[in-house]
């Protein structure tokens, strides 16, 4: 059998078909002797095997994307990770990542599973991001998932694209509802408030506090009731730090959350939120 003859347009072909680098273009044409469709999928094959060698490894990079439906009734946050920031800030990476979030409210996606399994322009977007792995040579994938559906979800971006936001709300609210996606991207809360906070989560930080208690030299030979007291307070102080509605208020220090929530309007409660971050 004869072997085609490689030339630099055919290569030069290639690469702008796939955005491979120029050494893998050459390699997956004298693989397929010069057939083009074939080395598409030599490529795409690569970069399967790319995937499975650094499966291992963590994405730490990557762009967040937090959208809502056009009635605000739903919204998705995810992530599409890579490996560097030098990806994560291309702007091809980054609407390609938009177009996913585009497609995940059109097709009213509700998990990561089904959303590797939509299709844009009836290519499943497992298969995209396979192509962009191959083309980038990074681990790259769909992760954190989240959706929120309410009356009202607010969504929120921060820090080109390194955290997003969603809340959801009993009734529309939206300059209110961006302040409260900005608390939460800020501050981190661990939920709505102390009654939502998971059983697991109160009881280790009352074993925590608990056993910083009894370690103080002056509460030596002190009643188990003082203890429990005592450790009843600091997780009061954990609720006011860590919840949202009891949270400080970033944009005025005066008030909590939950202040300045009746102030807008005395019925209006948050009903969830999720938030997505890098790392």
């Amino acid at each position: 059998m004869s072997t085609a003859t490689i030339t630099a347009a055919d290569i030069n072909k290639l690469r702008q078909a796939t955005g491979a680098g120029m050494m893998d273009c050459r390699k997956a044409l004298t693989e397929t002797n010069g057939d083009f469709e074939a080395a598409i999928d030599w490529l795409r094959k690569k970069g399967a095997k790319v995937a499975a060698l650094r499966g291992d490894r963590e994405a730490k990079e990557g762009v967040v994307i937090a959208k809502t439906t056009a009635d605000n009734k739903t919204g998705i946050a995810f992530c599409v990770s890579c490996e560097t920031d030098f990806v994560s800030k291309n702007a091809d990476f980054v609407a390609f990542a938009q177009s996913i979030g585009d497609a995940a409210i059109a097709k009213n996606v509700k998990s990561a599973e089904e959303l590797n399994n939509t299709t844009i322009n009836g290519a499943k977007i497992a298969d995209l991001v396979n192509d962009k792995l191959a083309s980038i040579g990074e681990k790259i994938g769909i992760t954190k998932f989240e959706r929120v559906d309410a009356e009202y979800v607010a969504s929120y971006i921060h820090g080109a694209n390194r955290i997003g936001v969603l809340v959801g709300f009993n009734k529309p609210v939206k300059e209110a509802g961006k302040d409260v996606a900005m608390q939460i991207a800020a501050m981190n809360p661990v939920a709505v408030d102390a009654d939502s906070v998971p059983a697991a989560t109160i009881e280790r930080e009352r074993s925590i506090v608990t056993e910083q208690i009894k370690a103080d030299p002056k509460m030596a030979g002190k009643p188990a009731e003082m203890i429990a007291k005592i450790a009843d307070g600091k997780l009061n102080a954990f609720f006011k730090e860590q919840t949202l509605l009891q949270q400080v208020f970033v944009k005025d220090g005066s008030k909590s959350v939950a202040d300045h929530l009746k102030g807008v309007d005395s019925t209006l409660k948050v009903t969830e939120f999720k938030r997505v971050a890098l790392g």
